[in-house]
């Protein structure tokens, strides 16, 4: 402890002052307190021991490092506060130096992880947050003007200066730029499933020094050597400070991929390991640390669906369309509550006459966001997420409805049927049968005057409840088709056992009719065989894809029934279709 009077200079010192000093008590009188404990260094620490001295604070205690005679150096907690009935203040010191080696060992403990010694997500986040905190700060420099004689950021005076010429004189300038290749092992659970997780440990210790085997020979940043870090399980992490480019972190994937190549020996056990890898590569001035996480997540996702042992470049169109996508998700179930829905209809054409015999509904999602989009921008989203089930209720009655109107607004017209097209989904996850009686009691339409297109592959594939299903609606009087014939399993043998009515040919074949003199002679000889076969077990065909007269007068000479396709019409609004019945046939 010292005494320090009003203007800062020690009074008195005991024993253990002059000892933590290394001098005697006697010398530190008549000295400023401030200097013997670094108390001027900083604005802040000087301002509130100052403030002490005038009696205007209480209390003041901060930390500090202390330089001893012989080298070595402590630290040290230093309190000030105001003797009782005096203008006197008492100035103690502590030797916290044991207590600060215990909190930075505690802290490596914490911050690092016990299986690869590499840091773990804690410090892998302070370490990137202070990075793009640096491109920020350094961004804001580039904005202010340099002073008049100044040699710019790299030629200032002291220590940062010479670390900035010290860092720019091996190449590795201050980009503002930050990099990360994030990296998952292909297949690693298996590994702890079959050989336990000893082993898996050892291979994720075996992993870590060749990721920073790779990280030590690409270069160094301005805070040293890439970070490289475990983020958790298998995922690891390699910080590019100050990234040259997307080439540089092209570079750092590609030699992890190949480090990896070569097979561990862990204690007897010979394992071959593969990674994906996400790579990112962008400014650090307006990033986020989430933001770049986000797209090394997204990317790496990438790199696992491309098929593995592979990286991938973090591309913003390939993001854009995945956020896209995940903002119908969200939408998709409250849309059809809110009634964003609509539904055109597609004729589907007599080739023998040209008559209109029916039409296939297709759902239009009137986005409020991305205006009209067709089914198939968020069909697959709805099977994924269970919302095709009610979707397709509501595209079943809405059709069955409508088609039981132009009904009654063409009493003396042949009535058409219409087609609605139900996902396999459907089928399992709600009580079709049930629904579509319901529907067809509810609206009046007559069963035979509705068809449900089910793909080839769902249907092909039927077993148990779908097939079910299918003949319960087969028996009502309801048609079946098979969407997009030819292109899924094909299975014949099997088709002849499904209550099908109509096959659909998918439009491939249709293209494949070219004029004659482009035309290929095995597309005709298969469509003719499909007809023929079609024909045999009592079922009608639908070409699709129509588009030119020559395709409808080659498809009507090998038999074809009836054709879809914009020859005769793009899909339209349903007045649109009301115009069309009892009018003069389409040409065919």
């Amino acid at each position: 402890m010292a005494v320090v009077d009003q203007d800062g200079i020690v009074v008195a010192a005991n024993d253990s002052f002059g000892a933590l000093l290394g001098t005697e008590a006697g010398a530190l009188r008549e000295q400023a307190a401030s200097d013997l404990v670094d108390l001027a260094s900083d604005g802040r620490t000087w301002h509130a021991y100052r403030e002490v001295l005038r009696g205007r604070r209480s209390r003041f205690r901060c930390t500090r490092r202390l330089k001893h005679p012989d080298g070595r150096s402590l630290w040290a907690e230093v309190t000030v506060a105001p003797v009782p009935d005096s203008r006197s203040v008492l100035l103690s010191i502590a030797d916290i130096s044991d207590r600060r080696e215990l909190q930075a060992r505690l802290r490596h403990l914490q911050m690092h992880d016990p299986v690869t010694r590499l840091p773990n997500r804690a410090l892998f986040f302070e370490r990137l947050s202070a990075a793009l905190e640096a491109s920020a700060h350094d961004a804001e420099d580039d904005q202010e003007p340099e002073e008049a004689g100044s040699s710019g950021r790299t030629g200032g005076a002291g220590a940062q200066g010479a670390v900035s010429s010290s860092y720019e004189s091996y190449g590795y300038g201050r980009t503002g730029r930050i990099g990360l290749c994030y990296l998952d092992l292909d297949g690693f659970k298996a590994v702890n499933d079959t050989l336990g997780h000893r082993v898996g440990d050892r291979l994720l210790a075996a992993v870590a020094g060749r990721l920073t085997e790779c990280a030590d020979s690409d270069g160094y940043t301005r805070s040293g050597g890439h970070l490289v870090a475990r983020l958790g399980g298998d995922e690891f992490a390699i910080l590019v400070e100050d990234s040259t480019g997307t080439e540089q972190l092209a570079d750092l994937a590609r030699s992890v991929l190949d480090s990896l190549q070569d097979p561990f020996d862990l204690a007897g056990q010979r394992l071959a390991v593969s990674a994906s890898i996400g790579v990112v590569e962008r400014s650090g001035h307006g990033t986020t640390a989430t933001a770049l996480m986000q797209a090394a997540d997204t990317t790496l996702y990438w790199a696992k669906a491309d098929g593995k042992a592979r990286w991938t470049l973090f591309d913003p169109e390939r993001n854009a369309h995945r956020m896209t996508r995940q903002a119908l998700s969200s939408t998709l179930r409250p849309a059809v509550e809110r009634g964003e829905f609509g539904l055109e209809y597609q004729p589907l054409v007599d080739l023998a006459d040209g008559a209109v015999r029916g039409v296939e509904a297709l759902v239009r999602w009137n986005h409020p966001q991305f205006g009209a989009l067709a089914p198939n921008r968020f069909i697959g989203i709805a099977e994924e997420d269970g919302s095709i089930v009610e979707l397709g209720r509501w595209v079943l009655r809405t059709a069955c409805r409508q088609a039981r109107q132009w009904q009654k607004d063409h009493p003396r017209e042949r009535p058409i049927f219409v087609s609605v097209n139900v996902a396999v989904r459907q089928v399992w996850d709600s009580d079709l049968v049930a629904d579509v009686a319901g529907i067809l009691a509810e609206t009046g339409l007559a069963p035979h005057l509705l068809q449900l297109e089910l793909t080839e592959s769902a249907v092909m594939g039927s077993a148990g409840r779908p097939l079910q299903a299918l003949q319960a609606l087969s028996d009502m009087g309801v048609r079946i088709a098979i969407d997009d014939f030819g292109t899924g399993y094909s299975n014949l043998a099997y088709l002849s056992r499904l209550p099908v009515s109509v096959l659909k040919l998918d439009g491939s074949f249709v293209r494949g009719f070219q004029d004659e003199e482009h035309a290929n002679p095995a597309d005709e000889l298969i469509v003719e065989a499909l007809v023929q076969l079609a024909h045999r077990l009592g079922l009608t065909v639908t070409a699709e894809c129509v588009e030119t007269s020559g395709q409808a007068s080659r498809l009507r000479r090998i038999g074809c029934d009836t054709g879809q396709g914009w020859l005769y019409s793009r899909a339209v609004a349903p007045d649109r279709i009301a115009e069309l019945i009892g009018t003069e046939p389409l040409p065919v």
